[in-house]
């Protein structure tokens, strides 16, 4: 799909506010509402958009220990990856996990309240999941820079 301009603005705008009303955008971006409509719908219709969510301050809901765990299966077959990735997905602790070249096999983004529940977390769930062959965890100082938007 080829953006213009106006799309970019469009992309933009949402990313900042998502709730922003299309009578909102149409007057920043001196489209009728119709038209802004259209364009959202485009957008959504061919999947630039996927869907629209709430971003929650984790320091208000007693979340904000962060720790960056390193995996290292203990052979990296497909049988390994994928038994490894399926149980990765039902840990809640996890937001995010990538699947890397290098050193390590994956490189998982874990939230919970405290060194304790991080802890509770390593032995409880992670380290059960079968093939892991080591583990090395990090932990955030201070959050630099926190974004969600993708520049276009």
């Amino acid at each position: 799909m080829v953006f213009d301009a106006t799309d970019r603005k469009l992309i933009q705008l949402l990313q900042e506010d998502s709730k922003q009303t299309n009578k909102a955008l149409s007057n920043k971006l001196n489209l009728s509402v119709t038209a802004i409509y259209e364009r959202i719908k485009k957008l959504e219709h061919n999947g630039i958009i996927s869907k629209y969510v709430a971003l929650v301050d984790k320091r208000k809901v007693q979340k904000d220990f962060v720790a960056f765990c390193h995996i290292k299966l203990v052979q990296h077959t497909q049988d390994y990856v994928v038994k490894f990735e399926r149980e990765v997905n039902k840990l809640d602790e996890v937001l995010e996990c990538y699947h890397l070249s290098g050193d390590y096999d994956y490189l998982l983004k874990v939230l919970v309240t405290d060194m304790e529940a991080f802890r509770d977390f390593m032995v409880k769930k992670l380290t059960k999941i079968d093939h892991i062959g080591s583990t090395h965890s990090m932990f955030m100082i201070n959050e630099v820079k926190h974004t969600t938007a993708i520049t276009l």
